[in-house]
C-alpha cells in the first residue's frame, strides 16, 4: 500500500476518533445535566466523566457555550422523535396541536435541564451567539430548533386551512409558543407562586407551584394562543347576545317613549 493511501486511512481514523470522542463529551453533558442542572454542570467535571484533560475539551469546542448548544441539540433530537410517534396529519388540527404541546411539556418536565439550557441561549442575543459559537454549530443547532417549530408551524397552516386557528404568520407563532412553554416550565422548575397577604400587615407570600396545575395551563395556554383573535370574537359576538337578551321588550318600549 502506497505512503499516500496509508496517510489518508490515518487521517481518517483520526477524524473518527474526534468524532467519537465529540459525542462521548456531549454525551457526559447530558447526563451531568440530567443529574445536576446547568448551573452545577463545570467543564471540570464533564472532563472527569468522560476521562480525559480539561484542555482536551476545548480543543473540540470553542468554549463552555458552544459545548451547551450541542448538547441542546442532542436534547431536540431526542424530542423530535417524541413529537413524530405521536403526530399524524389525519389528525384534527387542534388534537395534533394538544398531543404535541403534552409532548413538549412532558419533555421539559422529565428534563428541566433541556428547559434551562434553552432558556439559557434565548437570553442571548443573534450577536452574542455568533460571539460564542461557531457557525457550524449554529447551523446545527438552527436545524434542530426548526425541526421542532415546522412541525408546530405546519399544524397551525392547517388549523387556519379549516378555521380553527388564527390568521397569523405561522412561523412567529410556533416560535412564540415554544418560548411561551418554556417559560411556563421555568415556573415549574422554580415551584414557587408569589401572592400578597390582605390585611393592615400585607407582606408577600411564597406559595408552592402544583405541577400538574403548570402543565395543564401551558398546554392549555398554547391552544387558545393558536385560536388567539378567533376566541375574543366568539367571546365578544356571545357577551352581546346576553346584553340584547336581558334587554326585555317591555323595557325596550319604555324607552322609546
Amino acid at each position: 500500500m502506497s505512503s499516500a493511501l496509508l496517510a489518508i486511512g490515518r487521517r481518517r481514523t483520526t477524524a473518527e476518533r474526534r468524532r467519537d470522542r465529540e459525542r462521548d463529551i456531549i454525551r457526559a453533558t447530558r447526563e451531568l445535566f440530567d443529574e445536576r442542572g446547568t448551573i452545577d454542570a463545570q467543564i471540570d467535571d464533564i472532563a472527569k466523566r468522560v476521562g480525559i484533560n480539561k484542555a482536551l475539551i476545548y480543543r473540540h469546542f470553542a468554549g463552555k457555550e458552544e459545548l451547551f448548544a450541542l448538547t441542546l441539540v442532542d436534547y431536540l433530537g431526542e424530542l423530535d422523535e417524541r413529537l413524530e410517534a405521536v403526530d399524524g396529519p389525519r389528525k384534527a388540527p387542534m388534537n395534533r396541536l394538544r398531543s404535541l404541546s403534552e409532548v413538549f411539556v412532558d419533555f421539559c418536565l422529565e428534563y428541566p435541564a433541556f428547559a434551562d439550557c434553552a432558556m439559557s441561549l434565548l437570553r442571548r442575543t443573534g450577536e452574542q451567539l455568533f460571539g460564542e459559537i461557531t457557525e457550524p454549530v449554529m447551523i446545527k443547532l438552527g436545524n434542530a430548533m426548526a425541526a421542532a417549530l415546522d412541525r408546530i408551524s405546519t399544524i397551525l397552516k392547517a388549523g387556519q386551512r379549516t378555521g380553527v386557528f388564527d390568521e397569523v404568520d405561522t412561523d412567529y407563532l410556533a416560535n412564540h409558543l415554544y418560548t411561551q412553554t418554556l417559560g411556563a416550565m421555568h415556573m415549574a422548575r422554580m415551584g414557587l407562586i408569589v401572592s400578597r397577604q390582605t390585611g393592615d400587615m400585607a407582606h408577600p407570600v411564597v406559595h408552592h407551584a402544583d405541577i400538574s396545575t403548570v402543565r395543564a395551563t401551558a398546554i392549555t395556554a398554547t391552544l387558545a394562543t393558536a385560536v388567539g383573535r378567533k376566541a375574543l370574537a366568539g367571546t365578544t359576538t356571545r357577551s352581546t347576545k346576553k346584553a340584547t337578551a336581558r334587554r326585555s321588550p317591555s323595557s325596550t318600549a319604555g324607552e322609546n317613549q
